[in-house]
Formats: C-alpha cells, structure tokens, sequence
C-alpha cells in the first residue's frame, strides 16, 4: 500500500482561543508556537563550520565562548529552549560532551564537528516528543504493548525493510565473525538490533521509504537496511560506556527514532538517493535527520504520527 500525501500540514479538529496572555520565550516565539526548523538546521550549519575551525585542544576556551554566543541565537535559543532541559540545561550538556569527548572508532562522532551535529539536530527529536514516556529498561522494551515483534511481521512478508538481530551467544557471535571473513560486503557492518521491535507506525513509514528506496535506486540495490529501532535509556547508557556517540535523552529511547543504514549503499551507486529520500522527507516535515556517518539517525515527526498508524492498520489488516 502506497502512503497518502507527505504533506505535514495541521491535523484536523476545532481550534481553540486561549484567553490567557501568550508567555514570550527566547527569540520572540509566543508560547505554543513550533520553532522554525529550517532555520534552526542552517544555523546548526554555521556552528559546525566554526566550531571545526576551533577543534584544536588550544581552543578550548574560544569554543565555549563561541558556543555561548551561537546557542542563544534566536533561531537556536527557541528550539532548545522548548525541550525538557531548557536552553541552560542544554547547553550544559553539550559542553560537558565535548569535554568529555575522547575519539573511538565505534562512536559515529569521529572529532567535534561530528559530536555537536549529533547533538544539536538530534534535539529536534526531543522536542518533538518531549511529552512522550521514555522506555527506560531493556525489559520495557521487551513488554511493551507500544511495540510490536518484527519477526512476527517479516514471517509473514510485512516488513518491507532488512534487519539483522545481535548474537545473543558466544556461538552466534563466533558464526557472525566467520560469515563477515568469508563475505565481508554481504551486509553493513553493524552489531545489529538489540530489540527487534518497534512502534507501529515506525514500521510503516520505514515500509514505505523501503518502497520509494527499492523504486529509485539502481537496478541490483539491496533493499532498505536498518540498524537500530527502539531501545532502552538502560541500553542507551550502555552504549555510551562502550564509546558510541549516544545522546541522552534520545529518540530511540521514545520509540520514535530509527538508524538507516547509509555508507553500505556506496557500493552499490545507491547512497545519493537514499540520502536523497531522507532529505526530501525532512523538507517536508515528516521525519528529522542527523547524518551520523555511515548509517543516518532518522525520527518521525508527531504531524504524521496519525496517517502512519492508518497506514500499519491498512496493511497489515487490522
């Protein structure tokens, strides 16, 4: 089933007028109106490029204080100011990752730049579902009738889209090892997906951008691949001890936020118009995007939350 129109216009229902006086909030933003996103990312945009040219250990200071100035910018003010740890708070949390901020082959934050890109896009994320519960153990993740078993679906031909589960064994793993020696560029080099689950309408949207993938790529591309879906604040932490660049709060750990796998599709002349898609969905208000290197961090939007779940009903007849 093809989905409706991307079109991230205003879900239906009556408006309602508020007698109360509108709060002023950072950048001249009345309270309850949404921060201009495009501005926001071309913003981010004229950070990266000054932060890279501060990224020596020497500049420690020039950065803060950079970094002091950017973040209150109006269009950046009024996006972090809206999330759940307010502008100060954020911009704390930023500064103490660059502090702490050691290079590591795992992390998809290969130097600086990389870090705050991650960071500030992927706040977007948080503000979008800064109401939405966080899943905060493996085992909610396990239980939750939020998400639904993967496997169930690809059984039966409902998933559009490729996956691969982490080895829960020493055997699994050492079989994994062995597969990658004899076939190294069969799949994406990832650990694979702790949970193979996710939100119904996560599962729909990757559906279909695994259709509009699979109908512009070259001829011989594989289909869609992901890498990550829903995990836990638990795991999250996990991962940030092993060295990956995993930002607290996060997307994945609301169940709204997916990695696509990107660099593997070089291979195959496929990795333009993938990027392609995903881009295209973001300028039409329908997901948020961080480039995370070889694979790209991909959250749906709350506009399209309702036309997605439509979707999922329809086509997997329920």
């Amino acid at each position: 089933m093809r989905v409706p129109s991307r079109s991230p216009g205003r879900q239906p229902g009556p408006a309602v007028t508020s007698t109360a006086p509108a709060r002023r909030v950072p950048g001249g933003r009345r309270a309850g109106a949404e921060p201009d996103l495009s501005a926001y990312r071309a913003a981010v945009a004229e950070l990266l490029v000054e932060v890279g040219a501060l990224a020596d250990a020497p500049s420690t200071t020039a950065r803060q204080v950079l970094l002091d100035q950017r973040l209150r910018e109006p269009a950046v003010a009024a996006v972090l100011d809206a999330t759940p740890q307010g502008l100060i708070g954020a911009r704390e949390t930023l500064l103490l990752e660059m502090a702490r901020y050691q290079p590591n082959a795992r992390s998809s934050a290969q130097d600086l730049t990389a870090l705050v890109r991650i960071y500030l896009l992927s706040r977007v994320d948080v503000l979008w579902w800064r109401d939405s519960p966080t899943f905060l153990t493996d085992d909610q993740v396990r239980t939750s009738t939020e998400l639904v078993d993967l496997e169930w679906l690809r059984r039966r031909g409902l998933v559009e889209f490729r996956y691969q589960e982490q080895p829960a064994t020493v055997v699994g793993r050492g079989l994994r090892a062995v597969r990658r020696r004899l076939r190294p560029d069969a799949t994406p080099r990832t650990a694979g997906l702790l949970f193979r689950r996710a939100r119904r309408e996560m599962i729909a949207f990757l559906n279909d951008l695994a259709r509009e993938f699979a109908a512009t790529a070259p001829a011989g591309t594989p289909p869609l691949w992901v890498t990550s879906l829903a995990r836990s604040a638990e795991h999250q932490y996990r991962l940030r001890r092993l060295g990956y660049a995993a930002m607290v709060p996060s997307g994945h750990c609301l169940g709204w936020a997916a990695d696509v796998e990107l660099e593997w599709y070089d291979r195959f002349g496929a990795r333009p118009a993938l990027a392609g898609l995903l881009l295209a969905r973001q300028d039409a208000g329908e997901v948020n995007v961080v480039d995370e290197g070889q694979a790209w961090h991909v959250c749906l939007a709350p506009a399209v939350r309702r036309r997605y779940r439509r979707a999922y009903e329809a086509e997997m007849g329920v």
